[in-house]
């Protein structure tokens, strides 16, 4: 994985160009051998269809790139053996939270997830749900994320225009700043209420970044190289 790269974009043009994958189909034994491996130990995994990306293009303030169509245990076993075909990438969106005293708030991931005690903002890897004829809409993406996560609604933020796009090969996480209204700590309090009235949630806990301090090796990447640029900033 290269060292986080993060363009500053005011539109995202992802295009749906379905097309055959070569290492799903070349190690498919493989691939569904591990992911029943991974399906017993956390039962709730579910081998639904996903959207991965490739060919990204940087230019003019946009960000241009296709998508095509896979299941989650390919993307999995991709994902867990190191990522061997350097061609794709996990293009997802995040809803970076902010509230109106300048804390960042970010969830940390259930262990019954794929992606236990990640703490990150709102997000997910994007699937039929968030294809519009023949695009992929990003920013609806985040927005149903947000809702399923945490509990809020785009009534409850002001989303910023622009997109901060972090860029690690494997990885293009397009983080669009949510305003909330509220202070940090009063945030947190409502979105741990949230949960606590989730039948299965998610996020296990709720996390403030106010400085360099707050940040941790349990937060990706790119994700800290987003919010160490937005301190700096």
């Amino acid at each position: 994985m290269q060292s986080p790269v993060i363009h500053r974009v005011t539109a995202l043009d992802l295009m749906l160009r379905n097309r055959p994958w070569p290492f799903a189909d070349a190690r498919r034994a493989e691939i569904d051998a591990h992911f029943a491996a991974q399906q017993r130990a956390k039962p709730s995994l579910w081998n639904g269809r996903v959207l991965l990306g490739r060919d990204p293009v940087f230019a003019g303030g946009r960000l241009s790139a296709n998508y095509f169509e896979t299941d989650f245990a390919s993307f999995l076993a991709w994902r867990d053996w190191g990522f061997p075909d350097g061609e794709i990438f996990n293009g997802f969106g995040m809803g970076a939270l902010l509230a109106n005293d300048g804390a960042f708030v970010l969830g940390e991931m259930g262990q019954h997830t794929a992606n236990p005690g990640r703490i990150y903002f709102p997000s997910g890897t994007p699937d039929l749900n968030d294809i519009k004829q023949d695009s992929v809409d990003i920013a609806g993406s985040v927005m149903r994320e947000l809702e399923e996560e945490t509990g809020l609604s785009a009534a409850d933020c002001r989303a910023d225009a622009d997109w901060y796009c972090v860029y690690t090969g494997p990885a293009l996480a397009m983080i669009r700043i949510l305003r909330v209204d509220m202070p940090g700590e009063a945030l947190r309090q409502q979105l741990e209420a949230n949960l606590a009235r989730q039948h299965d949630p998610e996020l296990v806990a709720i996390h403030l970044v106010r400085s360099r301090a707050d940040l941790g090796a349990a937060m990706p990447r790119f994700v800290t190289a987003f919010i160490e640029a937005q301190l700096a900033a």
